[in-house]
C-alpha cells in the first residue's frame, strides 16, 4: 500500500483534502468507485480510485511470457489466472482497510501491454497462440505494408502480424473472423463488445486522425493487395470498432462479472470505457494528452512519446504514429528492452546475498544499487553493455542476445556496472527520440517518466535527463502508471463536463495542484551519456556477431 499512502500524504486528485476511511466506505458502499486493471508484461495490477481519482486500493499478480516454438506469449489460461488473482488480491486490499467488499462499481477500464496479434475463428477460438509485442518476426511484411501505405507498419503492430501470417501462407488466416489486441480480447470477455480504444487500435492500424478511425484508404490497400489470396473477409469485417476516449464502450455482462469473481459478488452491469494500451494509459497517468507534452515509460519494454503539433516531414523506420487516447497524434519511439537484463543483474546479487544466509529486501536492493551508480564515472569508466533480451527493430537485430563487454583497461567497479546497465537501458530509445529532436526539430516542453526504472527516486529520472538532454518530472505514481491511468480514463468517461476534453479533466479533476518532481539535465552526465552512446553505436557489431554466433 506504499502508492495508497504517498497518495494520500500528497492529497493527489485536484483536492485540498483526501477522503478518509469513513468516506471511502460509503463511496464503495455506493458502487461509485472507478476501478481500472493493467496487463504488464511482467505485472497485472488493479487500481481502484475515489471520488478525488487517487487510488484507494490496489492488487497484482506477478507473471512472465514465455518463449514457445520461436513465439513470444502468454495462454489464455495465463491471462484467466492473472486477471482472477489480481482482482482477487484487490478486494482483499479494500476488505480490511474499510470493511465492505465489492458489489457495484461506477466504471471499469481495462489496459494491456500493446500490440500483439490474437485471431479467432466464427467459434470464438484462438487459431494460434497470442502472438505478443515482444516477437521480432515480422520484417518481411512491415517492410512490405510499409512501402504500400507510404506509412510506418512496425513489426509489433497487428496488421503487421496478420499480413506476415499470409506471407507464410499460415493455413489459420483463411479462418479469421476476428483479431484483436490483448486488451481488446479481455474487453471482449467481459462485456462481449469488440471495440478498442483509439490509442490502442492505432498499434493495431493506422488511424486517420481526421476521422478517428482506421484508415479507410490503407483498408482499401490493403484488401486489394491481398484479393488474390481468396479469403472470404475483408479487412474491415475482422477488426474492431474504433472508440474515443469519453465513450461507453459496453457494460459488465452476467458472463463477464463471473469471468473476474467466481465469488458472484461482484454485480453485472457496470459501464465500461475502451480498452487501452499502455501507452495511452501511460500519458493519461502522466498528464502528457496535450500537444507538446510527452513522456517515458519505461519497464520491461520502454517508449517515448511525444504529442506532436504536426506531422512528421518523412516516414522513419525507427519511429511508429500512434495516437493518445483522445485520437492526437503521437510519435513514438519504442524499443523492445529495458529492464529484464538490469532486473537479471539485480537478481544474481539478491543470489549473493542469500548464499551468505541473509534476508533480502528487494526494494532496498534495488535502491541501493541504482543509487551506487550514481556515483560512478560520467562515462561508465569506458564499459559497454547490450540488454536485448529479444531484438530491437531501431538498431536492426531481429534477435537479442544480453551483453555486458569491457576492455582490459576499462574502470570495472560496482558503480560503473551498474551505471552502464541503466545507460544501456535507454540506449535504443535515445537513438530514436534523437531522430524525433535533432532531425525533426519536434518540441517538447517537458517529459515525464513512470514505470519500473523510476520507483527508486532521483535515479532513473537523472540518467533519462542526460540521455534526452531534456528536463524530466515524475509523479509519485511513477511505479503505477498504467493501472491508474485506464482507471482515470474510466472516470473521465462518466465524470466529465458537457465538452470536457480529456486534458482539461486531467487538468481540473486529478492533476490540479500537482507538478512532480522535476529534474534538469546536469551537462557533465549529458556529456557522459553522449560518451556511452558513441562507443554503444560502434560496438553493435558485437551484438551482431553474439546473434549470429551464440545460438
Amino acid at each position: 500500500m506504499r502508492l495508497l499512502s504517498e497518495f494520500r500524504r500528497r492529497g493527489l486528485g485536484g483536492n485540498d483534502m483526501s477522503m478518509d476511511k469513513k468516506e471511502i466506505k460509503g463511496f464503495i458502499e455506493s458502487g461509485k468507485a472507478v476501478l481500472g486493471i493493467e496487463f504488464g508484461s511482467t505485472r497485472i495490477k488493479a487500481v481502484l480510485v475515489g471520488e478525488d481519482n487517487a487510488p484507494i486500493a490496489s492488487g497484482s499478480h506477478d507473471w512472465e511470457n514465455d518463449y514457445v516454438d520461436g513465439i513470444w506469449t502468454y495462454s489464455l489460461d495465463k491471462n484467466h489466472v492473472g486477471l482472477l488473482e489480481c482482482y482477487r488480491r484487490h478486494v482483499e486490499d479494500v476488505k480490511p482497510q474499510y470493511g465492505v467488499g465489492i458489489k457495484r462499481l461506477g466504471a471499469m477500464g481495462f489496459s494491456a501491454m500493446m500490440h500483439g496479434y490474437m485471431a479467432f475463428d466464427k467459434n470464438d477460438t484462438l487459431l494460434v497462440p497470442f502472438r505478443t509485442w515482444r516477437n521480432t518476426i515480422t520484417e518481411q511484411a512491415s517492410n512490405e505494408l510499409t512501402e504500400l501505405f507510404s506509412y510506418h507498419i512496425p513489426q509489433r503492430w497487428s496488421i503487421a502480424h496478420l499480413y506476415q501470417a499470409i506471407l507464410n501462407k499460415e493455413t489459420h488466416v483463411k479462418d479469421v473472423t476476428f483479431f484483436t489486441t490483448l486488451a481488446g480480447y479481455i474487453h471482449w470477455q467481459l462485456t462481449g463488445q469488440k471495440v478498442l480504444g483509439v490509442g490502442e487500435a492505432s498499434g493495431m492500424f493506422p488511424i486517420d486522425i481526421e476521422t478517428g478511425d482506421f484508415n479507410e484508404r490503407m483498408i482499401g490497400q490493403f484488401d486489394e493487395k491481398t484479393a488474390s489470396c481468396g479469403f472470404d473477409w475483408k479487412l474491415r469485417d475482422i477488426m474492431p470498432k474504433v472508440l474515443t476516449a469519453g465513450d461507453n464502450a459496453g457494460k459488465l455482462t452476467e458472463a463477464g462479472a463471473k469471468f473476474i469473481d467466481p465469488s458472484g459478488e461482484l454485480e453485472a452491469g457496470i459501464p465500461f470505457c475502451p480498452p487501452e494500451g499502455d501507452a495511452g494509459t501511460g500519458m493519461a497517468a502522466t498528464n502528457s494528452v496535450a500537444v507538446r507534452t510527452g513522456n517515458v515509460s519505461a519497464g520491461t519494454s520502454v517508449f517515448g512519446m511525444i504529442v506532436l503539433e504536426k506531422e512528421l516531414k518523412k516516414v522513419h523506420e525507427e519511429i511508429d504514429l500512434v495516437t493518445t487516447p483522445d485520437g492526437h497524434l503521437v510519435a513514438m519511439a519504442h524499443c523492445n528492452n529495458c529492464t529484464s537484463d538490469l532486473n537479471a543483474w539485480v537478481n544474481v546479487f539478491k543470489e549473493f546475498a542469500e548464499s551468505f544466509g541473509m534476508e533480502v529486501d528487494m526494494n532496498k536492493l534495488f535502491g541501493t544499487l541504482y543509487n551506487k551508480a550514481l556515483e560512478g564515472d560520467k562515462d561508465c569508466g569506458g564499459l559497454l553493455a547490450y540488454n536485448y533480451f529479444s531484438g530491437e527493430h531501431i538498431v536492426g537485430m531481429e534477435e537479442g542476445r544480453p551483453l555486458f563487454v569491457r576492455t582490459a583497461n576499462a574502470k570495472f567497479n560496482l558503480a560503473n556496472f551498474m551505471r552502464v546497465n541503466l545507460f544501456a537501458s535507454l540506449g535504443v530509445l535515445k537513438t530514436g527520440l534523437d531522430i524525433l529532436f535533432k532531425e525533426e526539430g519536434v518540441q517538447v516542453d517537458e517529459i515525464l517518466g513512470h514505470g519500473g526504472l523510476f520507483k527508486t527516486k532521483g535515479v532513473g529520472q537523472k540518467i533519462l535527463a542526460a540521455a534526452i538532454n531534456t528536463p524530466v518530472s515524475v509523479m509519485e505514481t511513477a511505479g503505477e502508471g498504467g493501472a491508474w491511468g485506464i482507471a482515470l480514463l474510466a472516470s473521465y468517461m462518466i465524470h466529465r463536463e458537457d465538452g470536457e476534453t480529456l486534458d482539461t479533466f486531467l487538468n481540473r479533476a486529478v492533476f490540479a495542484g500537482e507538478k512532480g518532481s522535476r529534474m534538469e539535465p546536469d551537462a557533465a552526465d549529458v556529456a557522459g551519456f553522449d560518451a556511452f552512446i558513441e562507443r554503444y553505436s560502434k560496438g553493435l557489431p558485437i551484438e551482431r556477431a553474439a546473434i549470429d554466433f551464440l545460438k
